[in-house]
């Protein structure tokens, strides 16, 4: 049970990395179109912008939750480093809940925001209802989610070959005895 988890999780994850590696590139294609309707052809095109812009925030809240289950979010360790062995576990679960509670807060309030805003559009975007741009908040708030409770349920997976890029899947994976 625990690999089947781990497996529909690694498929998340890659999901997400997926996700927001296509949401940078096609931002990286949007926002040169932008500047290059405004200042080389005269006009300035309306949607570039928040187009970029959401996909901004997709890029953000997707590659969020990515980054928590490979470990390669911001951490400041230098106070807990320095806690005895006892402590530092404390100090571990006290941040495990502290994300599990920002990433409820995100989910609830989240889709609040989502629901609260379908009724309004964009003016560059009107045939896109405002409450589309703000679901990568809530979605990225519940995968993160399930990477806390991962985390918490079966360690942390910073480590495996799917979140390591200085391996092949192949080396990480483990060898029969006497092999």
């Amino acid at each position: 049970m625990k690999e089947k988890i781990h497996s529909i999780l690694d498929g998340v994850y890659q999901l997400s990395i997926w996700t927001a590696g296509v949401a940078i590139v096609f931002m990286s294609i949007i926002i040169p179109i932008g500047v290059f309707a405004r200042y080389v052809l005269g006009f300035g095109a309306q949607w570039p912008e928040p187009i970029a812009i959401m996909l901004m925030v997709i890029f953000t809240f997707l590659g969020a939750a990515a980054a928590y289950r490979a470990g390669a979010h911001i951490a400041v360790a230098m106070m807990t480093d320095r806690l005895a062995p006892p402590m530092q576990k404390i100090a571990e679960y006290l941040v495990d809940a502290a994300m599990a509670a920002v990433c409820l807060f995100g989910m609830v309030y989240g889709t609040k925001l989502c629901l609260g805003t379908m009724g309004q559009t964009l003016a560059e975007l009107p045939w896109m209802p405002v409450g589309y741009s703000y679901i990568p908040l809530p979605l990225g708030a519940f995968l993160t989610f399930l990477f806390v409770l991962e985390k918490v349920l079966f360690g942390s997976q910073h480590q495996r070959a799917v979140v390591r890029f200085d391996h092949s899947l192949e080396e990480s994976a483990p060898t029969p005895e006497g092999a």
